[in-house]
């Protein structure tokens, strides 16, 4: 392929943003929280994102996921892709640099620059930084 010489009309897909996942037995997922799949093929379930490298992030919840008292997949939670509001870590905080760059989570509802030698699940991208030093997170 060559680079363009004139405009083109740039098809894009229409996707889902929205998705369920079973909670996991046990765990309370928040409104606004991160959220992360724990497990592998059908036995994966949602949980509360963490520093946790063996964790998938998987978007923002949109309501409380809350099975504190029920076995895996007694309750479900929808997750959403797009931009969110997170808070910036203050150890390991990220900048207006950062934007466009990979941000990892430390937890719920914080993430920071590095993966703490790969023992953060990337969260997403960073879209920017807002006034107040929270970050805008893009999930894919």
């Amino acid at each position: 392929m060559t680079a363009l010489a004139a405009s083109r009309l740039v098809k894009e897909l229409a996707t889902a943003t929205t998705r369920r996942f079973p909670v996991a037995a046990s765990a309370a997922i928040y409104e606004g929280a991160q959220v992360a799949l724990s497990g592998a093929g059908g036995a994966a379930v949602a949980v509360p994102a963490s520093a946790n490298a063996a964790l998938r992030i998987v978007g923002v919840a949109m309501a409380d996921g809350n099975n504190l008292n029920g076995a895996a997949g007694a309750v479900n939670v929808d997750v959403k892709l797009g931009v969110f509001l997170m808070n910036n870590d203050a150890g390991d905080p990220l900048a207006i640099g950062d934007t466009g760059a990979p941000c990892y989570v430390t937890d719920d509802n914080t993430v920071a620059k590095t993966s703490a030698s790969n023992s953060k699940p990337q969260a997403g991208v960073v879209w920017s930084i807002d006034a107040s030093g929270g970050v805008w997170v893009r999930y894919a």
